[in-house]
């Protein structure tokens, strides 16, 4: 028998998902969050038997830590899909509206892109968040998490498809690939007859595989290599509780810091004293020449050091002799995810934001608020580090794209 063409029922389902009622979307939604919760028990046994495998297979910590769900971050799912269903449906919302010389009425309206493709590695709340966000935005979604997750996501799947049917609308809304076969991977990553985006969400590994591959525009949601500049003027004991956050809250996320750059002028008071709240948190200390002589606990940096994402309780320190050699730094190091400065200089601060390109620049605050929720988004699909179309986190609107829309009383040209 042959393989049902997977990227074209997507496309079929996606039609009357574009016209669905903002009602029914959150009715749906609803009852997910519910399902969710009920069947929580189930949930967590399928992750456990993941979490197993993946620790005798020996993968990494912090793909572990961010592989296993709880029951507190099952609840977190639910809240996450009412969120959703608070926001304002961005589909059918008019952007611009003129009448022309000619007398055409003209305007712009938000409408589904269509097909959307995600890949993404061990994070199986990933697949609630991503169906909740192109469910809402009026698109069918085509899902392939890592094998790591397998169990966990075809728990979440089945749940999401026994709503879609009770409601009378096609499990292709929700596509999930299990397969691991590259071959199949880059076979769909051609179909740009059927599928109008594809967001990898990952290592360097998966981005390159999917820029190498794919014939459809792609959208990278890439590591954070996210860097803290403490300038001169900064506050100094504001900048290491800034510091510690963004590093100890949670070490495994691509919001979290990577790297501390140090002005020259301070370094000599600053940096005995971060690192007595770095070591005081059990972050392991990697130091540049300049920076090694100020700190008891920190080991000497490797070149390889900078521009890591550690995705753990490891940072890189390095001491920069003003704000223009920490926007270079970041030139060369950064991933254009988040940048930071801690300043009281507002020249400095000024030449930060014209200097760096990121998806998100904070100026006197942790890394971690460049976050959907944190930003007033609700639930994202990830952290764009592309340019095009969207640039840092992507909510509901960034799901859509805009159309002309004409009305005329019969005019030709």
């Amino acid at each position: 028998m042959d393989r049902p063409d997977i990227a074209r029922l997507a496309r079929d389902a996606s039609r009357p998902l574009a016209s669905l009622s903002t009602t029914k979307k959150n009715v749906v939604l609803e009852e997910i969050a519910i399902e969710l919760i009920a069947n929580t028990p189930q949930i967590l046994e399928a992750n456990a038997d993941d979490v197993e495998t993946a620790r005798r297979n020996e993968l990494e910590p912090s793909k572990l830590k961010r592989l296993e769900l709880t029951e507190k971050s099952l609840a977190q799912l639910a809240m996450g899909l009412r969120q959703v269903i608070a926001l304002p449906d961005p589909v059918g919302v008019v952007t611009d509206e003129r009448i022309v010389p000619s007398g055409l009425k003209i305007r712009k309206v938000r409408v589904p892109l269509g097909v959307i493709m995600m890949i993404y590695e061990a994070r199986p709340g990933v697949t609630i968040d991503a169906f909740a966000l192109c469910f809402k935005a009026g698109n069918a979604c085509i899902l392939k998490g890592g094998r790591e997750a397998a169990r966990s996501n075809v728990a979440l799947v089945s749940l999401i498809h026994r709503v879609l049917e009770a409601h009378g609308m096609s499990t292709a809304a929700l596509t999930f690939v299990p397969t691991s076969d590259e071959s199949e991977l880059k076979s769909l990553l051609h179909r740009n007859d059927c599928i109008d985006l594809v967001i990898p969400r990952g290592g360097e590994r998966l981005i390159q595989f999917v820029a190498a591959n794919s014939r459809i525009p792609t959208l990278n949601h890439a590591k954070g290599v996210c860097h803290i500049f403490v300038d001169e003027s900064a506050d100094q004991a504001g900048a290491i509780e800034v510091c510690v956050n963004s590093k100890v809250s949670a070490p495994a996320t691509c919001n979290a810091a990577e790297c501390i750059l140090v002005h020259e002028k301070i370094a000599a008071d600053f940096l005995p004293k971060l690192e007595a709240a770095f070591f005081a948190a059990g972050v392991q200390m990697r130091a540049d020449f300049d920076a090694l002589p100020l700190m008891k606990h920190a080991q000497l940096a490797e070149h390889e050091d900078f521009g890591r994402e550690f995705l753990d309780l490891i940072i890189a320190i390095k001491v920069v002799p003003d704000v223009a050699e920490a926007i270079q730094h970041i030139a060369w190091f950064g991933s254009r995810h988040t940048e930071v400065i801690l300043s009281e200089s507002q020249e400095s601060i000024a030449a930060f934001r014209a200097g760096v390109d990121a998806s998100c620049i904070i100026v006197n605050a942790s890394t971690r608020f460049n976050d959907g929720f944190e930003l007033g988004l609700g639930a994202e699909i990830g952290i764009s580090t592309s340019k095009l179309h969207a640039y840092g986190p992507m909510g509901l609107e960034d799901l859509t794209t805009r159309r002309f829309e004409l009305s005329g009383d019969f005019q030709t040209r």
